[in-house]
């Protein structure tokens, strides 16, 4: 059941957003969210983000970015904002919103809502064994939480290396997800969490919540793996001031098993499904019910009739199955709408690279 706040939001008020990382090509999980986020959007007359979350510079790569781009542009996914077309509240890749995060996480060190941590790997490494050992579950001791200013700023000028912890309050974090209803959390052993390597690389809670505010998002919709970020991400927001979105917990895509979907399917990205003749009406048409349902027996849908249809209140809890019999019927169904002319066009790459025709 939706709030009764997000009921009565207004037309146009809805900002969502899709912030992969540019670290792989772009697969059906992501799509999947990023459909999802497009279709609420356009549905509620909203505007749909393209941010590229790509702070992780020895992972990310151009080649991954564009193969996202494509990929969504191919599937007919079209941003309002992003890297490439602009928008209001840019730059919309992470890396050059590096000043943006420093403002933020010199503010909290200010008030002293974060300070500076300065235990090595390997101490952190054996405070987890032990807490292990005793059946606790592993979380920061708070041994840098109340280090002088003095000393801090000693340490720092003697060149040794820190990172930057939230102090996170010992409570309960309630928060009303828009498919899940009302969800709780109790951070009394969570420990205090880093959330940059220093003021000019900020970690993924930290730096989506700030481009959460600064680009005005109304709602987050993601996969349910993110659950567990979303109690630190709104401890911060409340350390910052900032309002919370309304969180969306999309259901994991499950196998034909009902497990865990195997890397023959998860490792195949949208382009390969291009590359084996796989056409994007059939994808689109398959990713929508991917964890939602019209309610009706129509299996048939456009990306427009999607938007016209799409309801949050249809997108199951449960685990989405994936099944390829399924995408393979969708697939010939499309191909069969195509003309003649269409399909000979299609068709060419595939006869060339086979050797029946030779490329003029």
């Amino acid at each position: 059941m939706l709030s009764e706040e997000f009921k009565f939001q207004k037309p146009g008020e809805v900002r969502t957003r899709f912030a992969p990382a540019p670290t792989g090509v772009l697969h059906i999980g992501g799509a999947r969210t990023a459909l999802f986020n497009y279709l609420f959007a356009k549905k509620n007359e909203g505007v749909f983000i393209l941010r590229i979350e790509d702070t992780d510079i020895e992972r990310s790569g151009q080649e991954y970015e564009k193969d996202i781009m494509e990929s969504l542009k191919w599937l007919g996914i079209e941003w309002d904002e992003g890297p490439d077309v602009g928008g209001d509240y840019g730059p919309y890749r992470q890396s050059e919103r590096l000043n943006i995060y420093a403002k933020y996480l010199e503010k909290l060190l200010a008030e002293d809502k974060a300070y500076y941590c300065f235990c090595s790997e390997e101490e952190l490494e054996a405070q987890r064994q032990y807490q292990l050992s005793i059946g606790e579950a592993p979380h920061y001791s708070g041994k840098c939480a109340n280090l002088s200013k003095e000393e801090v700023q000693r340490l720092r000028e003697a060149g040794k290396s820190a990172v930057i912890r939230f102090r996170v309050p010992s409570k309960k974090v309630r928060f009303n997800d828009l498919i899940r209803g009302k969800l709780e959390f109790d951070t009394s052993l969570m420990g205090d969490i880093v959330i940059a390597k220093d003021l000019t690389i900020p970690l993924y809670n930290f730096a989506c919540v700030v481009d959460d505010f600064e680009m005005k998002i109304s709602q987050v919709i993601r996969g349910e793996e993110h659950i567990s970020n979303t109690p630190k991400q709104i401890l911060l927001q409340e350390a910052l001031n900032f309002p919370s979105p309304q969180y969306v917990h999309l259901p994991m895509i499950l196998g034909p098993d009902r497990t865990k979907l195997s890397k023959r399917y998860e490792a195949v990205g949208i382009s390969e499904y291009k590359k084996e003749g796989y056409l994007p009406e059939a994808l689109v048409n398959f990713m929508a019910f991917l964890g939602w349902n019209p309610g009706g027996e129509r299996e048939i849908y456009s990306i427009s009739s999607l938007i016209k249809e799409f309801s949050l209140e249809r997108v199951q809890k449960g685990g989405a199955i994936f099944n390829i019999k399924r995408l393979d019927f969708l697939n010939g169904f499309y191909i069969r709408q195509r003309s003649v002319e269409k399909l000979t066009e299609l068709c060419l790459p595939y006869l060339i690279e086979a050797g029946f025709l030779e490329k003029i």
